[in-house]
């Protein structure tokens, strides 16, 4: 069996990246929460922190901090069920992990009126739809939005539906950039605008579409759904920005498709956990429900 205060030390220690932070977290001394760490690591054969600045976890370390941090979800999903509606917590809280392009547009809207019958509160952590995974499967997330489609072990993956992404640009940048067509060359010197170094929709496309590698063009890193379209809509750049966030744009002439050839649908999936908490399991119904009608227009 682990003993709970080594447990505790290694996980202040690995999510901290300091044994001094560990210790200020757990108000006890550094030599404290050494020892503690030690004597874990002598327990279990394995050599768990690798002491550098910052320290970092080894595979060992990585294997036992995914299960003490998704027996503290399970510990508060427990309390959540056994007190989470007392006089003192008036609310359940779940953690979900989203991309930002889903949150910006359809996520809230299919959550709504769940939220509010269960009385629901939200802590949400932001990643790129292919990075959201990695937050479920280290625990610390009760359940995300993900482009996986195969559930890690104890969960389950359910499809949502896809999103549609187009890439526009404003009619005065077309024709500043793109006057002697688009093709190698013009995407090479035109601005482009990115969600993020995470974000990889848009270099896929231009080295599928023009042999194009990574880094290899000018582009705005602007990582805020509505701030990376509003951007476009400002001639700053070019880029994919999801058919949900369109609106009207195309019809009135806004923007222009400037790339027919690089629409791109993206499959999102639901995973969850196996076993949720009675609030999180129709939180799972209702926003399954909900996504593939909205997803599937």
């Amino acid at each position: 069996m682990l003993q709970s205060k080594q447990s505790e030390a290694f996980l202040a220690v690995a999510e901290t990246g300091s044994f001094e932070l560990a210790a200020a977290k757990l108000c006890i001394t550094s030599s404290a929460v050494t020892l503690r760490v030690q004597s874990l690591e002598k327990s279990l054969g394995h050599i768990l922190i690798v002491r550098e600045r910052p320290c970092r976890v080894t595979s060992a370390g990585q294997a036992l901090l995914q299960c003490l941090q998704h027996t503290r979800l399970m510990e508060q999903n427990l309390m959540q069920r056994l007190m989470g509606q007392s006089d003192t917590s008036a609310c359940y809280k779940v953690s979900i992990a989203s991309n930002a392009d889903s949150l910006a547009t359809w996520l809230l809207p299919a959550l709504q009126q769940t939220l509010l019958r269960e009385h629901i509160v939200l802590e949400l952590k932001i990643e790129d739809q292919t990075q959201t995974y990695a937050l479920l499967e280290n625990g610390l997330v009760n359940a995300c939005i993900s482009t996986e489609s195969q559930s890690m072990p104890g969960c389950l993956a359910e499809p949502l539906g896809k999103m549609y992404y187009r890439m526009v640009a404003t009619p005065e940048f077309h024709r500043k950039w793109f006057a002697q067509g688009i093709n190698r060359q013009s995407l090479k010197t035109a601005p482009s605008v990115i969600f993020n170094s995470k974000d990889h929709i848009h270099t896929e496309i231009l080295s599928s579409q023009v042999g194009l590698p990574e880094n290899s063009y000018p582009c705005h890193y602007i990582p805020s759904s509505t701030a990376f379209v509003e951007a476009i809509e400002l001639g700053l750049g070019y880029g994919m920005v999801p058919e949900f966030q369109l609106g009207n744009s195309l019809e009135n002439g806004t923007l222009l498709e400037i790339m027919p050839d690089a629409r791109t649908a993206i499959m999102l999936y639901w995973h969850h956990w196996k076993r949720p908490s009675a609030p999180m399991q129709q939180l799972t119904v209702d926003i399954i429900n909900q996504a593939q009608q909205i997803l599937s227009q």
